[in-house]
């Protein structure tokens, strides 16, 4: 693939890059505001969205993930556990410690969260896209899976 390296294409690229990060953003914002999770701080989505991909955890653990103090994670971890959305349970192999992972109702909570952002960002879509823009946004939806994979 040729891609061309001069002074009037690396501005370009800046300029849209500037405008799709601004765009990306929006669209982000758009999409939490669709689920409904905005009583939660950033950090408190990392960790459900950690044990969810990851599985069970502990505090200490979970620290190190996020780049967090232990005690810091603490709060955190409190929070969660007290809005129903995380649960402890001794580890098997130490009883000392505690694994937390996602309740049931954090579980549910997630699915009926992404099938909000999915049906309207699906109806929008539908809405104001015609078949040739959806066809085009296809195509510019694997060019960006391009540039995000490693």
């Amino acid at each position: 693939m040729d891609i061309p390296s001069d002074e009037s294409s690396l501005a370009h690229a800046f300029a849209l890059a500037a405008e799709l990060r601004g765009l990306v953003g929006r669209l982000k914002r758009r999409l939490r505001e669709q689920a409904g999770g905005g009583d939660l701080t950033p950090s408190q989505v990392s960790v459900l969205l950690r044990l969810e991909q990851e599985g069970r955890a502990t505090t200490s653990s979970l620290a190190r993930a996020e780049g967090m103090r232990p005690q810091s994670m603490a709060a955190v971890i409190a929070a969660l556990e007290s809005a129903n959305l995380v649960s402890g349970a001794p580890d098997p192999a130490d009883g000392r410690q505690t694994l937390l992972s996602l309740t049931e109702a954090c579980r549910q909570r997630i699915q009926e969260g992404r099938a909000a952002r999915q049906d309207w960002l699906s109806r929008r879509l539908q809405a104001r896209l015609s078949s040739d823009e959806m066809e085009l946004l296809a195509t510019a939806v694997g060019l960006l899976k391009r540039i995000a994979d490693d």
